[in-house]
């Protein structure tokens, strides 16, 4: 059984289009997948016209999401994973608008320092990089800078210039963590925070902050995830088994935008089972 529940399209910042997402997905033999594009419900509609249209549809069930762009206290980007919610209810879909607004004055700021530093790139290349609904994120002008030859590739440019700690990074405006989980958990949906340590990306939250997302109504950790190491996946465990949270796996694919592969990390069936029961409907899609 394979159950990958963190994976984007281009309705952000994946390669894949929703219907391509769904087609690789059958082909990968993955038996349930989340498509949880960046603060937008933009590629739902397709995804399931796609899974519902696919020839070999009933092999795979969907679950429709969001990865909640998110701030801690300290500034440090927290990313929530939001599952099987209501798409109409109104709170969280105007907190992922505001949200996906100040993604576009940042990355106005950001391309001004690239300017300044002499690093010449437009918002008319990096808006070229993305479909027109598409939620604009640092991908989108990674894939700017390499169409105009300043860096080799996507991975490069993160790397050099676009990571947190990079003097062109700006923060975004984002809610808290406990914020985005309550309007999830309110739209009847499920939550889970996304890589939390993630020494490898360079993205880690303190432990301490567990309690209040708990709090707040958290559901599960992504524990099996490219960027938490191992000694991170195991504290991960701990956390999640004393408080009675899912467990789960995930690829956090991106198409051709990340080497990340569908299904690379996956989720057990018993875990996947747990999680689903804590939504307030049954959501999930199928042929």
């Amino acid at each position: 059984m394979k159950i990958d529940l963190h994976t984007h399209s281009n309705a952000s910042d994946g390669t894949d289009s929703p219907s391509e997402l769904i087609t690789n997905a059958i082909d990968a033999g993955i038996n349930v997948l989340a498509l949880t594009d960046h603060d937008t419900v933009a590629g739902w509609g397709e995804a399931e016209a796609a899974l519902i249209s696919h020839p070999e549809g009933a092999k795979l069930k969907l679950v429709l999401g969001s990865e909640i762009s998110c701030q801690d206290r300290d500034g440090t980007s927290v990313h929530i994973l939001g599952l099987l919610f209501d798409p109409n209810f109104e709170p969280l879909r105007q907190e992922m608008e505001k949200t996906r607004e100040n993604r576009l004055t940042r990355m106005e700021r950001i391309v001004a320092r690239l300017n300044e530093a002499g690093i010449e790139i437009t918002m008319a290349e990096v808006y070229a990089q993305k479909r027109d609904d598409a939620t604009l994120g640092r991908p989108h002008l990674a894939d700017a800078l390499v169409a105009r030859g300043h860096i080799s590739n996507r991975d490069e440019a993160f790397t050099t210039y676009l990571h947190n700690g990079s003097k062109f990074y700006i923060n975004h405006y984002s809610p808290s963590p406990m914020e985005a989980i309550r309007l999830i958990k309110a739209a009847g949906g499920v939550s889970i925070i996304a890589h939390p340590l993630a020494s490898r990306s360079g993205r880690k939250v303190e432990p301490g902050i567990f309690a209040e997302l708990i709090a707040a109504g958290l559901d599960g950790i992504e524990v099996h995830h490219r960027d938490n190491a191992e000694e991170e996946k195991s504290q991960l465990i701990e956390i999640a088994r004393e408080h009675n949270l899912v467990v789960t796996g995930s690829s956090d694919y991106h198409g051709t935008g990340k080497m990340n592969r569908l299904a690379e990390f996956t989720t057990s069936l018993e875990e996947w089972e747990r999680l689903e029961v804590r939504a307030r409907e049954r959501r999930v899609v199928s042929k």
